[in-house]
């Protein structure tokens, strides 16, 4: 049976020892989409919300949430990330899609970080949008590409 790496010998919860792990450049891409009215979307696309520029507020929170990561994640390291990227495109007339990609040059990888940029992305366009739309839905997050390390590349199937 595979053990967790996050779990001692008696099953508790510990942050793993990568001090003997080596150096290598990683990279994460993550995905989440948000689904809502297409008034709504319009509404984003067009700038015509009351709070403002959507899609830049929502670029900025989750490149935020790439560098806060280990503050908000228990068990995280807190990473030198050199990379932050999400871009944010319009999938369908009731749709958005949000992809974070982060990189670091170091001892673990920054999937968490992909991870939580593309999440909070995703929950700052519902935040900005909301007095529009509360029924949006914020679906499929899920890690697409990882590279670096000792487990090598990760790349996720088609849904």
């Amino acid at each position: 049976m595979t053990r967790l790496s996050h779990l001692d010998q008696k099953g508790q919860a510990h942050m793993v020892d990568v001090g003997e792990k080596d150096i290598t450049s990683r990279q994460a891409v993550a995905e989440s989409t948000i689904e809502m009215k297409s008034e709504t979307l319009d509404l984003i696309l067009s700038n015509a919300l009351p709070k403002g520029d959507v899609i830049a507020t929502a670029r900025i929170a989750g490149i935020m949430a790439a560098k806060k990561t280990s503050d908000l994640i228990p068990m995280c390291h807190p990473l030198p990330i050199t990379s932050a990227k999400v871009k944010i495109e319009k999938t369908s007339d009731t749709s958005l899609r949000v992809e974070a990609t982060v990189k670091v040059t170091g001892k673990t990888g920054v999937e968490m970080e992909a991870l939580t940029a593309a999440t909070v992305a995703a929950l700052t366009l519902y935040d900005m949008a909301k007095s529009a739309d509360k029924d949006m839905i914020i679906t499929s997050t899920r890690l697409l590409f990882k590279s670096g390390g000792k487990s090598g590349t990760y790349t996720a199937n088609s849904p």
